[in-house]
């Protein structure tokens, strides 16, 4: 793992995703908790994505549109 530190784009390129799964999942009716239980995962989880401090792996990201029943590329455009 590397310990350099990540590009300046980084950060507000992972907010900006973050914001909209709040927006989806604000959308869908459901809470962090609700959300984190439909995708399998720790609604501590879902509140770091959506706040940007948790870099999500593919696979969470794959979880995580699943259950909203919307596609990947939905969350992660720009």
């Amino acid at each position: 793992m590397s310990i350099d530190p990540p590009p300046d784009w980084v950060l507000p390129r992972r907010q900006a995703i973050g914001l909209v799964l709040r927006h989806a999942r604000e959308s869908a009716g459901l809470t962090q908790i609700q959300l984190g239980e439909r995708a399998g995962m720790d609604h501590k989880t879902v509140h770091r994505i959506e706040y940007g401090t948790s870099d999500p792996s593919l696979s969470m990201l794959l979880r995580l549109a699943a259950a909203l029943g919307r596609p990947l590329s939905d969350l992660v455009k720009e």
